[in-house]
């Protein structure tokens, strides 16, 4: 049976979904291709988007059921018609637009266009002047051995103009349809959907977003369909639609997991089917039955089941260590190292034993934390594995659907506690997992009894930064001395992949400079690179020119140089959805500066310490001065990973208070 674990943020992510009561169908407007009215030249943007570039006037489409003329089946056909208004010439790239269709590479199943129109419309002389797509402006190219994308391009695109296009596809897969976007980077003054589903199917709908979507009753009608090739058949077909009038743009916000998390759309998944003759045959999968199936996945459960190293291969890792954290270290260090990964995130592995893997040397993140699940069992150590949705996937909507998971990392039971392992990147460690596995929940399955529960991934510890100063003012308003770093956790994981990223240390100091005027390094040194279990830490000895003013007699500057918080990372007046740091951290900045006798402190800020409701966040900064010298002292911390959207304008003001503080200059007079 699957345990409930409930996370504030999965309950957070599922209250911003919002269904309104049903209404009447005359809600639904019709939209007729070309009938392009003069006054739709006129439309404005108003409102939070009224600096938009485009508004989409209206987008609507529809989903049906028909027979097919060739194979006399079900096949699933979806039309949309869409209609923009080029605000400026930064929206010209709506005249390109694509549509993705699958193909499968096994079986004969497919996705083709059956219909497509395009057109722009511009207004001349009062008169709406038509300019329509052409054959040559539509490309087919094959994106891989599944996908064929069509593109396309409407004429005569400029600033004022309206486009329109409208195409319908024809697919032969329906178990999940089609997604319908209300909301895209353009506020839309419609946007409607409209499905009509024939009695042998039944569908669970699933609204995504923060946007009130409305719903009208649901209408049964009767319709032919040509069932066979000798007569037509009255089924009864279900008819609903979903439309939302003035749509805001969604805009892409910092510290978010990604943008489809909140973006207001619908999705179809097939529950079941009940055709004539044969009974009622259920697709609405349950965790156990999900789980039963995984366990003989031939690259899941199997997988695991099939490890057929060496005899002494793992105890020749572990050799004579007793102790089960040493020993879980051990194996896992050792994959990090006997694994490449090859930059794919999936449950599934590419091989069907784990020898293979060992042998090919290089694998997706299955095959990798597969085989340290494997080794570790081997070595007596209690493990699971946990599958999760990746950051960039999105969060798993918390259904029975193993499909919505893209990623498989291990935990394992060592030394009386639970550590989370991923063994994708060298340079993580126990129980810091790769950045793109911070989703908050993961689901860990029980390989042997074959059930699963809901477990936290958050990490605790507070990944931090700091930043030192030590430096000398010179008369020629030079600063020289020293500055040094010390980064662990996340941030040390960060700074790491920065650094072996770039191809040469000149490199990654010339990009490191790129961003901060005025800046010369004397000498440099890395310490702790490749033991990523300490901090790591870099010290130079620099000059820094160009950061002080002169002002006649006064002398002033920003104490924090480069390291301040310029910007704040929040400036909407609201925000719909969670603010996501994904784990907690700490910015913490030092700096002693000597200044010349010559020099009188004209002006010193106001030491100043403030925090966010119940602890979640602080910041201090502290000025002593003692003789010539200056000692400066800044700290922010966020102490949880997420913010729920009422926290907003708390977090905002906090950082607005932080960038005025971290401005604030010091003054000195010459004497």
């Amino acid at each position: 049976m699957l345990k409930n674990l409930t996370f504030s943020l999965f309950v957070l992510f599922l209250s911003l979904t919002k269904v309104s009561g049903q209404s009447k169908d005359n809600s639904i407007r019709t939209f007729k291709y070309g009938k392009v009215d003069v006054t739709e030249f006129d439309t404005k943007v108003k409102g939070v988007d009224s600096a938009a570039d485009a508004i989409k006037l209206f987008d609507v489409g529809k989903g049906t059921f028909e027979i097919s003329a060739t194979s006399h089946q079900f096949v699933y056909n979806f039309t949309r018609h869409v209609r923009f208004k080029v605000v400026n010439k930064n929206a010209q790239d709506l005249a390109n637009f694509e549509v993705i269709l699958y193909n499968s590479a096994v079986g004969s199943g497919k996705e083709d266009m059956t219909s497509l129109r395009g057109a722009t419309y511009n207004l001349v002389n009062g008169k709406v002047e038509v300019s329509k797509m052409t054959g040559d402006a539509k490309f087919t190219s094959r994106l891989d051995k599944n996908h064929v994308e069509k593109k396309f391009t409407l004429p005569n695109v400029k600033e004022g103009s309206i486009i329109e296009y409208s195409y319908t596809t024809v697919s032969d897969f329906f178990f999940a349809l089609d997604d319908w976007y209300f909301q895209g980077r353009y506020p839309a003054k419609y946007s409607a959907f409209t499905i009509t589903i024939p009695e042998y199917y039944m569908y669970k709908p699933f609204i995504n977003g923060y946007l009130e979507i409305q719903q009208t009753r649901a209408e049964i009608i009767s319709q032919m369909y040509a069932l066979s090739a000798a007569e037509q058949t009255a089924v009864q077909v279900t008819k609903t639609s979903y439309y939302v009038e003035d749509i805001p743009a969604i805009k892409d916000e910092s510290f978010i997991t990604t943008i489809d998390d909140y973006v207001a759309k619908i999705s179809f998944e097939m529950m079941a089917t009940k055709f004539p003759g044969s009974g009622y045959k259920d697709y609405s999968s349950t965790w156990p039955k999900l789980m039963f199936e995984l366990m003989n996945e031939d690259q899941f459960g199997r997988f695991i089941n099939r490890a057929n190293y060496e005899k002494g291969f793992v105890s020749g890792i572990v050799k004579e260590e007793k102790d089960s954290v040493a020993k879980m270290n051990l194996i896992f260090n050792y994959i990090k190292k006997a694994v490449k990964w090859d930059g794919r995130h999936t449950i599934y592995t590419s091989e069907n034993s784990q020898k293979a893997v060992m042998e090919k040397k290089t694998g997706n993140s299955a095959d990798i934390n597969l085989c340290l699940l494997g080794m570790l069992k081997m070595a007596g150590l209690i493990c699971s594995p946990v599958l999760l949705s990746t950051r960039e996937n999105g969060f798993h909507p918390g259904y029975p659907m193993l499909s919505k998971f893209n990623n498989v990392v291990i935990e394992v039971q060592a030394g009386g506690k639970q550590y989370l392992l991923d063994a994708t990147d060298e340079d993580n460690l126990e129980g810091l997992l790769s950045y793109q596995d911070l989703s908050h929940q993961g689901l860990r399955v029980h390989v042997s009894e074959k059930t699963a529960e809901w477990i936290s991934l958050e990490n605790p510890n507070l990944s931090s930064t700091s930043i030192g100063y030590n430096l000398v003012l010179g008369t020629d308003n030079k600063f020289t001395g020293n500055m040094y770093f010390s980064t662990d956790y996340y941030e040390g994981l960060r700074r790491r992949k920065k650094y072996k990223g770039t191809a040469t240390e000149a490199e990654f100091l010339k990009n490191y400079k790129a961003s901060k005027p005025g800046l010369e390094i004397v000498s440099y040194k890395i310490e702790n690179l490749n033991q990523p279990e300490q901090a790591l830490a870099e010290t130079m000895n620099v000059t820094i020119e160009d950061n002080v003013e002169d002002a006649g007699n006064l002398i002033y500057f920003t104490p924090m140089l480069y390291e301040r918080t310029k910007d704040n990372p929040f400036n909407l007046e609201d925000r719909k959805f969670p603010v996501d740091f994904a784990y907690p951290f700490q910015e913490l900045f030092k700096s002693v500066i000597e200044f010349p006798e010559k020099y009188v402190l004209d002006k010193l800020p106001k030491s100043e310490a403030f925090a966010l409701p119940n602890n979640d966040g602080a910041f201090s900064i502290y000025y002593i001065v003692e003789g010539n010298k200056i000692a400066i002292r800044s700290k922010i911390s966020i102490n949880k990973p997420v913010f729920s959207a009422e926290e907003y304008y708390t977090l905002k003001e906090f950082y607005k208070n932080i960038v005025r503080k971290q401005a604030e200059q010091i003054v000195f007079k010459k004497i």
